[in-house]
């Protein structure tokens, strides 16, 4: 049974995520449409409920003490979710939602092309995408599952592989000219690029060329769209998941350097909590993802 005394109202709530998000009870006012007073009430109404002091007024000014900070992040998270929730009843009035957590470029050259063909086959299903890099706690979001590289260390989630990760390294056709790229030994000295999420891509592409990394340094970046377009401008060597390099070889943007296709550490997963075992959306997805994975990786099957 929940305490009512401890499920403050929404109008409340709101009043207080708005002053504590603008700093200001103007600016919070003026956001939900009240007067400077009535916010005020409200925030006092908050504090009286809860039985704590979550502001300090100095000079007419609320100013949050270390408890309003600290009770902010958990009513945000809560208020976000519940607005979520919302939005996909409204978007979905059957509640076929699959919220997903995806890496940016993934999302956008993998995922987002074949996307539709899902959507096709389960019209009931609203599908929710948003980026991220790295690991986050699922109890403290929304999201149904994510995707994500790396290898099946994810806590608390269970997971499966979807393939492994092949890199190319790539250059412009200007590049490759100038630098007469058809020998490991021509990559010594030259700037070499680099991903922050793939800190031994460039040993382990060297081990599968058959040599050792020349030790040249280069840009670090933390997206692989921002390390395509710097191979474009001729700032270096790019080295691309294979399934980004062909889409610019194919289009004539870049062009490869030695051998394709060199397997290194990580694979891409898919990952959810355990709680979410039993969602109908999820299992629909991930039943299609491993089709996916397959006919675009045959030699993974």
């Amino acid at each position: 049974m929940r305490q009512r005394r401890f499920i403050p109202s929404t109008r409340l709530l709101l009043a207080f995520d708005a002053v504590m998000r603008h700093g200001t009870v103007t600016a919070a006012a003026s956001e939900l449409s009240l007067t400077q007073s009535a916010v005020s009430r409200l925030i006092l109404t908050l504090e009286e409920q809860l039985g704590k002091e979550l502001f300090s007024r100095v000079r007419r000014r609320l100013v949050p003490n270390a408890t309003a900070q600290n009770y902010h992040k958990d009513i945000a998270r809560a208020l976000d979710i519940v607005q979520r929730a919302s939005m996909s009843l409204v978007a979905n009035p059957e509640g076929g939602t699959l919220s997903l957590a995806v890496l940016p470029t993934f999302a956008t050259r993998w995922l987002g092309p074949r996307l539709g063909g899902f959507m096709g086959l389960h019209p009931g299903i609203a599908v929710n995408l948003s980026t991220r890099i790295g690991w986050f706690d699922f109890s403290g979001e929304t999201f149904d599952a994510a995707i994500y590289f790396g290898q099946s260390d994810w806590r608390g989630g269970e997971h499966i592989k979807l393939f492994d990760e092949r890199v190319t390294a790539c250059a412009s056709r200007a590049f490759i000219k100038t630098h007469n790229l058809t020998s490991i030994e021509n990559l010594a000295g030259l700037p070499l690029l680099h991903l922050e999420s793939r800190p031994t891509a460039w040993a382990d592409w060297f081990a599968g060329q058959g040599g050792t990394p020349s030790g040249a340094g280069g840009m670090l970046m933390d997206q692989f769209s921002m390390m395509i377009q710097a191979a474009i401008s001729g700032l270096g060597v790019a080295l691309l998941p294979d399934y980004l390099a062909r889409i610019e070889i194919d289009a004539g943007r870049l062009e490869p350097v030695l051998k394709p296709a060199v397997p290194i550490r990580g694979a891409y997963w898919l990952v959810w909590p355990e709680d979410k075992n039993t969602s109908a959306p999820l299992a629909a997805f991930r039943s299609w993802l491993a089709e996916q994975t397959v006919s675009a990786n045959p030699d993974i099957a």
